[in-house]
């Protein structure tokens, strides 16, 4: 069985062909269309994290609603750039979130995408220390942020303090026990992948990747997924961790399908983004039958237990809906994922 979620972006646009025209309209649709993809079966709502951008920004206060107003789904993020986190206010944050979901939530974390502008990091208050990269300080900013999610005391209580303090060091509050377990790491590469699983987080990988062999994306995403799992088992971690790949995948099954999709790219790009030569993998949109051909042949699916359907978000919840369910009723049956 693969889980299966949406993946959005939160865009939002004054123009008028875009159904969400203002940071409030993205945000109350993306808490409406978590509550309809719950309800149509699916498993996930994630939401990506961009700063300085019309998108989706700060993270909490919609996983904390969506949270509030669901009862199943998993609700997660894909990815928080960690290079902007304080750790330890994000751990207040996420543990509060996880707490009103009733420990549903599924955090993406990592160094981050492409900027909005320059050292956008630095505005936050965050600069890397000497030798480091922002990627380094990313890095670290996770390390610290898993160290808080243990629930372990570090900090020295007051001698005389304005509340009752339990004996011992004091750790952050509220404490989501097994969020720790929850937290995944969005890899672009074969060697953050491995560095993932010595971290003990579960691995998100999307629709671009290093091209480090030139193979089709797919084959070079499962041969990570291969080198993130062979990592995991040699740190000897208890348990089994997750895998999640993203897609665009868009079935057409009428005319406003047709309309949107029906020339849909079908081949894999390369292309230059932060001085890396990435390979982008391909959308996927056809008639259910043939959907179901070509996915088959999809190798990095085949790995992984999670798959996030990216989501035309600006199109407005009913369309998106309307997608989700398609992928759901006419295709996942046929490939064995219902």
């Amino acid at each position: 069985m693969l889980k299966i979620g949406f993946l959005s972006f939160g865009h939002w646009s004054p123009s008028p062909q875009s159904q969400t025209r203002s940071a409030g309209d993205v945000l109350l649709q993306s808490i409406d269309l978590a509550v309809a993809a719950e309800e149509i079966g699916a498993d996930g709502a994630y939401f990506r994290v961009h700063h300085f951008a019309r998108q989706l920004a700060s993270p909490f206060p919609l996983l904390a609603a969506v949270g509030a107003k669901t009862k199943r789904i998993e609700i997660g993020t894909g990815v928080i750039d960690m290079r902007y986190e304080n750790p330890l206010y994000m751990a207040e944050d996420a543990g509060a979130a996880d707490l009103i979901a009733g420990g549903r939530l599924q955090l993406g974390i990592s160094r981050g995408s492409p900027e909005q502008v320059i050292e956008g990091w630095r505005h936050f208050g965050y600069a890397p220390a000497e030798g480091e990269s922002d990627a380094d300080m990313g890095r670290r900013h996770a390390e610290r942020f898993l160290e808080a999610l243990k629930g372990e005391g570090f900090a020295q209580p007051h001698p005389r303090p304005m509340f009752p303090n339990p004996p011992g060091l004091l750790r952050i509050e509220p404490h989501s026990e097994g969020l720790r377990d929850r937290v995944w790491w969005g890899s672009a590469s074969n060697a953050t992948a491995v560095w993932a699983a010595k971290q003990g987080m579960n691995l998100q990988s999307s629709t671009l990747k290093k091209d480090e062999s030139g193979e089709p994306f797919h084959v070079q995403q499962a041969r990570q997924i291969r080198a993130y799992r062979e990592a995991w088992a040699a740190a000897g971690h208890a348990r089994k961790p997750r895998v999640s790949v993203s897609r665009s995948i868009f079935a057409i099954v009428n005319d406003q399908d047709r309309a949107y999709f029906g020339r849909g790219q079908d081949s894999d790009q390369v292309g230059i983004i932060d001085d890396m030569r990435a390979v982008f993998g391909r959308s996927y949109a056809a008639e259910p039958d043939r959907l179901v051909d070509e996915l088959k042949a999809d190798e990095a699916i085949a790995e992984a237990d999670t798959l996030l359907l990216t989501v035309p978000n600006q199109l407005g919840v009913a369309y998106n809906v309307h997608v989700l369910d398609a992928i759901l009723r006419h295709v996942a049956p046929a490939l064995g994922w219902r």
